[in-house]
């Protein structure tokens, strides 16, 4: 994922880009918001059921 950040000259969200020591910022739209909720949200259900898989386990050998 890119880095988001506040824009240093109007305040809004944007995307930030280092070449060369040199930041650029690309504003983010609404569609931009949007993807990175969905790559969020997939991320947390990865990490539930990784998180849910383990817990089982764990129960299995406390239980022996």
């Amino acid at each position: 994922m890119s880095t988001v950040v506040n824009c240093p000259t109007c305040g809004a969200k944007a995307k930030v880009k280092d070449k060369a020591g040199e930041k650029s910022y690309t504003g983010l739209k609404h569609e931009d918001l949007g993807k990175k909720i969905v790559q969020l949200k997939a991320g947390m259900k990865k990490m539930k059921e990784k998180v849910d898989r383990l817990e089982t386990e764990l129960a299995k050998y406390q239980n022996v």
